[in-house]
């Protein structure tokens, strides 16, 4: 007993230090866990508030909300080195037990979920490994850099960026990912991986830190029965490494089944059965259930959960099933479960491994509740990695042909235009507010949808700042949105034979990448408070539209009590800046008809006149407040995404 607590300190130190073993034999890196943590859950409850509207009818509490009930006093015990398969229909609650088990899930859980004894901390939070269901991967990327990009940011400071590198490198020998460590990730729409290579780059991003504990959610669901069976035999041997495993999974192989330790069996939120895997069977034909033909394990478990038995026939024999399983479990869990949290032996080893994890409490805490990295650190490697990402949709030949088509239709529709033809060229001017204004809207209108799974992914393991991510990706995509309005510029500003001073192309380049750095914002803002993109778009045109009637071409002649829309327009100062760049309030044009030369004011030109070529500072000041405010919307709306709370 002293050795094994001498090794449990060891173990201990080395995760509050953030030490873990580093040695030139990379597949024994993670052969064992940090620190052994045994999972005990009792009488897990967990109830939602339905909102009103809802078709389902519940049963009201004392305020007259309805109700409904997830999990229902669902107990169970997890130790190191065994593997826990949670077992059920679609919706009996397996999902919801474990996320609650993983500290990832919102809302008040009655019960008690202890890990060592001890409740759930942020260094608990750094020592777990939660992999979803669906593959959270960026299609781009390959393997490799999918792993070493989560190393730099998961793993702490106290390793350098080629040790960090190493234990990249570490997994992917582990998990059998030689061969394809080059090869991009993929989804549908992009040929990549195959579906069980992409779970293991899940599990292997998790394993990056070698956790104590791995959280899994449906890991074998789409694949086939070999290529399940090998992800579950990989879990297999990392619980062997004293690592506590708990995962979902829906129906399992009869192979796969025996190689879980304990089974535990739900139905509608119910528990019909916790215990060994290999005395399920045993268990329900000692309380009267047993299969009339040898089947698998899992199917016969399945058909007593939704009710399904040969004993019961007629009316309402669902319902009879369920009830009938649920006092047997009510008497099994007396007798068994209870009694084996109890027992002396595992209490006594439990107490003393706790008399050091307190003793070390204090400073893992207080370390663990500090980022792995510093922001600096979380900004470079973020910036990089969503440029990596990122560049293949922005620069796609697709997105260049479009810009490049509109640019040169552009620019033979107003090739050379007259000087003194005045309504061409303001028109091809506030066409450069209107495109440029609705182009980028709709690109970022798209950004935080398609991020938010991956946001809430890694937000909830503690990977990085939010902060550092917004700016990451902020900067990253200024290249890839500036360029392309860059280029559209050029080439229209010169066919259509615009003021030839290079300060007044300057002057406008400027103007039109302004606004679209102000319509990114809003639509950035946009895909963030609203998180779906059908709703973000219809807002979004509404906005647009608005702002591009009030923008001051269309019409001169506003009536006051709807005139105000113009100064919350960033159609209308974009307008006013672009005018200026062309005109200056002196300019003069021919104005006059038949052979008589009469000049005219270009800035008592009726296009003009009312936007007026004074004011730029106010519109530069106003765009500026616009592009600033709109990305601190986003932000802030992005503050509640990834937030799970315990």
């Amino acid at each position: 007993m002293e050795t094994e607590m001498a090794d449990i300190e060891a173990q201990t130190r080395v995760a509050t230090n953030g030490d873990t073993v580093r040695n030139a034999d990379s597949a024994a890196i993670f052969r064992k866990a940090n620190r052994p943590v045994t999972l005990k859950f009792e009488d897990v409850v967990y109830t939602i508030k339905l909102k009103k509207g809802t078709l389902i009818r519940m049963p009201k509490n004392g305020e007259g909300e309805a109700e409904k009930v997830i999990l229902k006093k669902v107990s169970g015990m997890v130790r190191p080195g065994e593997m826990l398969a949670m077992l059920g229909p679609s919706g009996s609650g397996k999902t919801t037990l474990l996320t609650a088990l993983g500290g990832r899930l919102s809302g008040k859980v009655q019960g008690s979920i202890t890990y060592n004894g001890q409740p759930f901390t942020h260094a608990m939070k750094r020592n777990t490994g939660f992999v979803t269901q669906d593959d959270v991967l960026y299609p781009h990327l390959t393997v490799a850099e999918t792993l070493n990009f989560t190393a730099l940011l998961r793993l702490p400071n106290t390793f350098s960026k080629e040790e960090k590198r190493a234990h990249a490198e570490a997994v992917i020998a582990q998990l059998g990912l030689a061969k394809c460590k080059d090869s991009i990730i993929g989804d549908s729409l992009l040929r990549g991986v195959s579906g069980g290579e992409r779970k293991r780059v899940s599990i292997g991003q998790e394993m990056l830190i070698n956790p104590s504990i791995l959280f899994l959610d449906e890991p074998t669901s789409g694949l086939d029965s070999t290529t399940a069976q090998r992800i579950v035999s990989t879990l297999w041997e990392l619980a062997k490494g004293g690592r506590t495993v708990a995962m979902t999974i829906h129906q399992p192989s009869s192979r796969i089944f025996y190689m879980f330790h304990k089974v535990l069996l739900l139905s509608e939120g119910s528990p019909l059965y916790f215990g060994d895997g290999a005395s399920a069977m045993d268990y329900f034909s000692s309380v009267g259930y047993s299969p009339s033909v040898a089947m698998n394990p899992s199917d016969f478990l399945l058909d007593l959960a939704n009710g399904v038995s040969e004993d019961y026939s007629g009316e309402g024999r669902l319902q009879k099933v369920k009830d009938h399983l649920a006092v047997a479990y009510m008497c099994h869990i007396e007798e068994n479960l209870k009694a084996e949290m109890k027992r002396t032996d595992e209490d006594t080893k439990l107490s003393k491994c706790n008399q050091v994890i307190r003793s070390h409490a204090g400073k893992e805490d207080k370390q663990f509740a500090r980022w792995p990295t510093t922001w600096g650190q979380q900004f470079g490697v973020l910036l990089k990695r969503g440029i990596k990402e990122r560049k293949h949709e922005s620069f796609s030949g697709l997105r260049i042909a479009q810009v490049l088509a509109v640019a040169l239709i552009c620019g033979l529709l107003w090739w050379q235009s007259n000087a003194d033809n005045l309504q061409d060229k303001i028109g091809l001017l506030f066409f450069y507010s209107g495109f440029w204004g609705f182009y980028p809207l709709f690109q970022a209108l798209f950004t935080f949808p398609q991020e938010r799974l991956m946001l809430a992914k890694e937000r909830s393991s503690g990977m990085y700042r939010l902060s550092s991510y917004f700016m990451a990706l902020t900067l990253g995509d200024l290249p890839m949105c500036l360029v392309l309005p860059t280029v559209f510029v050029t080439i229209t500003y010169w066919m259509a034979g615009f003021n030839h001073a290079a300060s007044s192309f300057i002057f406008t380049l400027l103007s039109v990448l302004y606004s679209v750095l102000v319509s990114q914002g809003l639509g950035l803002a946009l895909g963030a408070l609203l998180m779906d993109l059908k709703s973000a778009t219809i807002l979004g045109s509404v906005l647009m539209l608005t702002f591009q009637l009030a923008g001051g071409y269309y019409v001169h002649y506003v009536p006051p009590f709807i005139g105000w829309i113009k100064y919350i327009s960033s159609s209308y100062y974009t307008y006013k800046l672009l005018l200026r760049s062309q005109f200056s309030p002196d300019d003069t044009y021919a104005c006059g008809g038949g052979d008589t030369a009469v000049v005219c004011l270009v800035r008592e030109y009726p296009g003009i006149e009312k936007v007026g070529l004074g004011g730029q500072a106010v519109a530069v000041v106003a765009l500026g407040i616009m592009l600033v405010g709109l990305r601190l919307i986003a932000y802030m709306a992005l503050t509640r995404v990834g937030v799970t709370r315990r």
